[in-house]
């Protein structure tokens, strides 16, 4: 999957490019627009992704095992789960129409993470809890690790 969103950015890239240049108007004052309209088709049906970055190393945390759950009546019910890619990243956990309102959590399995890197780690697992009140908006989970510490914000 990580192939197809990588094709797919570079061809709205490559599409926007060319509706810029034909608008005549100046191309440096497009590139903000050319982004902007690249990002939105490439977050267009995947509502949540995730980026985890190794700081003690300054590289993408590959495969990385993750898994989304959704906070339910009677506990947490996992959604799906999912490994990282060569550049630390994950996405299409769900698509738009089952993305709704509720209490989500991201499961990052660090202890297996570390063990890959033949390193020992604190913390052998993080849980990033967070509400959802706008579903149509995309969600980023950023989870910025290292084996003794790690931070979280909402990513765009």
């Amino acid at each position: 999957m990580a192939f197809h969103n990588d094709r797919l950015s570079v061809l709205a890239s490559h599409l926007l490019y060319s509706r810029a240049i034909n608008s005549g108007k100046d191309l440096s004052l497009q590139f903000e627009e050319v982004s902007q309209g690249a990002s939105q088709l490439i977050m267009a049906g995947n509502p949540i992704t995730c980026h985890v970055l190794d700081t003690a190393t300054g590289k993408p945390a590959a495969s990385m095992k993750i898994s989304l759950h959704r906070q339910t009546k009677a506990g947490w019910q996992e959604l799906v789960s999912k490994v990282t890619n060569s550049d630390g990243r994950a996405g299409q956990f769900l698509s738009q129409e089952a993305f709704t309102k509720g209490i989500y959590k991201m499961y990052f399995d660090t202890a297996d993470y570390f063990k890959q890197q033949n390193t020992k780690g604190f913390y052998p697992y993080v849980e990033i809890v967070f509400e959802i009140e706008q579903p149509e908006e995309h969600y980023h989970i950023p989870l910025l690790l290292s084996p003794y510490g790690y931070s979280t914000y909402r990513g765009s």
